[in-house]
Formats: C-alpha cells, sequence, structure tokens
C-alpha cells in the first residue's frame, strides 16, 4: 500500500512541475514498482502495450479522422448555418447557436477538444463581432463542446469500456440522455444570460425554404449519429470499430461526392493530424493502464472502497464521495487518464454499494467532463480562451452559471438514472 502511494506522490509533484500527464504517470508507476522490489521490470512493458491491443482502440482515430474530414470541409459551415436559422433570432439565439452545432457534431467527433478547437475557429469570432461580450463566447464554447463526450460515439466512453470491461453499446446508448439534457439546460441557460445582459439578436429572417435547404445540406452530418450509431451499432450489425471505420468512409464520399471539397492534401493532412492526435491518446492509454496495475497488485482500490463505505454508510453519500473525487480529479486531469486510472479505483466502489456498472461510467463522463472548463487545466477552457484571445479568468468568470448546469446534470445522472434511461 504504500508503494502504491509513493507512486502517486511521485505522478502528482511531477504533473505539479510541468512533466507532460503522460510521462508523469509512467515515472510514477516505475518509482512504485522499483518500491515493491519484487516484481519484474517487464511487467509494466506488458501492463502498457496490453490495452492498446484491443480491438475497440482501433475507434479512436477513426473517429478523430472523421471529425477532422468534417470539419475542415463547407459541411462545418452547413451546420452552424442551419443552427443560426433555427435558433438564430431568439435571445442568446448565437450562444445557443453553438449549442446545436455542439450537439451535431458531438455525433461525429466523440472528442470535446476537436469541438472546441473545430466549431470555436468559427463560431466565437462571429459572436463577438455581433456584439456579445468575449467572455459569453469563450465560455458557451468551452461548456457546450463537452457534449462531444457525452453524447455517442464518444472517446472516454470508449476507454471506460476498455477499463471495465462494459459493453461499449451498451455505454453510448445511457449517455444518449444526460447529453440531451445537458444540450436544453445550456439552450436555457444561454437565453437567460443574453437576457439578463442585453445582448443583441441575430438579424437571421426565417423563411421555411431557406430551412430546407440548410437542412437539406446539414443532413449529412445528421445522419451518421442517428443511423451510423443508433442503427448499425446498437441493433449489433457492427462493433464500435466497424462503426468507426464505415464513418470515415461516408465522411471522404460526403466530401468527394456531395460537397466536392476534398483535395488529396487536404486528405493527407486530415490522416497526418489524426494520427498525431491518436498517438498521443494512445500513450496516455498505455502509461495509465500501467499506473493501474500498479495500484490494483497493491490493493489500493479495496482500501479506499473499504475506507469509504466505512465513513459513508449510506449509498448517496457514497455517491457524492465519489462525484467529489472525480471533481477535484477532473481540475487536474484531462479526461483520458482520469478515466483509466480511477477505473480500476472506482470499481470496488461501486461493487460494494451495489452500483451498475454503466450506470458508473456515466457518471465518471459527465462529471469529469466539467473537469474540462475548469481552472486550473480546463482544456476546453484554455482552448476557447485561446481562440477568442479572452483571458482565462475572464472566461472562468463568465463560466459560473454554466458550471451550475454542469453540477445539475451530475446529481441528474447519479440519483435520477431512470428518468435519463440510464439502467
Amino acid at each position: 500500500m504504500l508503494e502504491a502511494l509513493l507512486a502517486i506522490v511521485v505522478f502528482l509533484v511531477l504533473l505539479l512541475m510541468g512533466v507532460p500527464v503522460a510521462f508523469s504517470i509512467i515515472a510514477g508507476a516505475i518509482v512504485g514498482l522499483f518500491a515493491v522490489g519484487s516484481l519484474p521490470m517487464e511487467g509494466l512493458a506488458q501492463q502498457s502495450f496490453s490495452p492498446v491491443g484491443d480491438y475497440s482502440m482501433l475507434a479512436i482515430p477513426f473517429f478523430i479522422l472523421t471529425a477532422d474530414l468534417l470539419f475542415s470541409g463547407t459541411l462545418g459551415g452547413q451546420v452552424i448555418g442551419l443552427a443560426t436559422r433555427v435558433v438564430g433570432r431568439f435571445r442568446g439565439g448565437v450562444g445557443m447557436t453553438s449549442v446545436l452545432t455542439n450537439t451535431v457534431f458531438s455525433g461525429i467527433s466523440g472528442s470535446a477538444v476537436a469541438d472546441a478547437t473545430g466549431i470555436g475557429k468559427v463560431v466565437i469570432p462571429w459572436t463577438q463581432r455581433l456584439g456579445y461580450g468575449g467572455g459569453y463566447a469563450t465560455a458557451v464554447n468551452a461548456s457546450a463542446a463537452t457534449l462531444g463526450v457525452i453524447l455517442p460515439p464518444s472517446i472516454p466512453m470508449i476507454l471506460f469500456a476498455a477499463a471495465s470491461g462494459a459493453s461499449v453499446a451498451e455505454v453510448f446508448n445511457a449517455g444518449v440522455g444526460p447529453g440531451v439534457l445537458t444540450a436544453v439546460l445550456l439552450l436555457v441557460l444561454c437565453w437567460a444570460v443574453a437576457a439578463k445582459a442585453g445582448f443583441p439578436r441575430v438579424k437571421a429572417r426565417f423563411t421555411l425554404k431557406r430551412l430546407l435547404v440548410d437542412l437539406l445540406f446539414a443532413t449529412p452530418a445528421i445522419l451518421i449519429p442517428v443511423i451510423l450509431i443508433r442503427v448499425v451499432l446498437f441493433t449489433g450489425v457492427a462493433t464500435v470499430t466497424e462503426v468507426s471505420v464505415l464513418a470515415v468512409i461516408y465522411a471522404v464520399a460526403i466530401r468527394v461526392l456531395l460537397y466536392r471539397d476534398l483535395s488529396l492534401t487536404q486528405l493527407r493532412r486530415a490522416v497526418v493530424e489524426s494520427a498525431a492526435a491518436s498517438a498521443v491518446v494512445l500513450v496516455l492509454i498505455m502509461f495509465s493502464s500501467a499506473l493501474a496495475w500498479l495500484l490494483t497488485i497493491q490493493e489500493a482500490p479495496q482500501a479506499l472502497a473499504g475506507t469509504i463505505t466505512g465513513a459513508f454508510g449510506q449509498e448517496w453519500m457514497v455517491i457524492l464521495a465519489m462525484i467529489v473525487i472525480l471533481l477535484v480529479t477532473g481540475m487536474f486531469l484531462d479526461m483520458a487518464p482520469a478515466i483509466l486510472l480511477l477505473t480500476p479505483v472506482l470499481l470496488p466502489l461501486a461493487d460494494a454499494i451495489g452500483l451498475d456498472l454503466i450506470h458508473l461510467g456515466i457518471i465518471m463522463v459527465v462529471t469529469l467532463a466539467l473537469g474540462l472548463y475548469t481552472p486550473p487545466v480546463g482544456t476546453t477552457l484554455f482552448i476557447s480562451a485561446a481562440i477568442g484571445r479572452v483571458p482565462v479568468l475572464a472566461t472562468a468568470r463568465a463560466l459560473l452559471p454554466f458550471y451550475l448546469v454542469g453540477l445539475v446534470v451530475v446529481l441528474a445522472v447519479a440519483y435520477l438514472p431512470h428518468l435519463l434511461g440510464i439502467t
């Protein structure tokens, strides 16, 4: 147990010193393994490579590539145009447009970082030019981008399934209700904040003909989550990896045949950038699995489960303690390493109180998503602030009501799962 604690301390110290997360994790694992003394160092290498050999891991680079192909083309503008046509004329309509666009693209990318970057580059400058405060523009983008990891397909959900043995399709299915709830609450909040601040409305003329044209051009993006995810994956016709490959083929086909805006140079760039992004995720998976293995053989998760269940006798209090752990962890760690490190730690705790495996996964994803726009290391927070050239603290202040919405969703997922379709 002391060896596991030493590994965690080394990891945290290196992280605070600015060492990249993946290298901080593996350094902690190596120090912990040396402290144990009786285990071969080869075990660390074996545990590192074991998870990336999982067939479902192939879905990650293909979903990232799909998002890159669609974000960089005409389709991105068409989806934004449709969202503007639908809600742009309402008070707070610009923020609502960002939320709806993120909702559509969340069914493609599976990544909050991809959504925050791709959509933010278009929506944030546009919002600022219309006279909305810079903090509002960046806050909406930072929070709405988390729909990319809550609504399926979701890379963090794939990671949870790989770490826990859960069914990817079941985790995806359970994420729909919380994702829809998050989107609806964000739409309402955009209206409320804009009305209080007196932000101007977008002068977008609404005609049925223009709406149908926008809908026609945006339909290819909408069909990916509807057909490939809800029909092909959930009916068992294809696995999540096969669905991700089909999504890439589909994205290339509509770029070449429908929009005719994909060149070989753009395709090569998309493949290279997606490979680089996938490599970062896979290295995190490898090194996190090594540290998780060390913690498991030292029985640290079981010790934590016994301590928490002993201190908090009732089930709702144990779940609340888990949420606090996730919130604090999410403030300092990105979602991928957080899920890979905490899943084996929280599984014994969930078993002790009879918490369903799928329910645990959704609680983890939704709660850790809050950390993506929470200081000090919120990824979508920093991306959005950089795109809008707004100070991070100004964006964080504008995010205060959005944090409240996030907490409402977390508590609803934790304590009202059946209302959201989580079984």
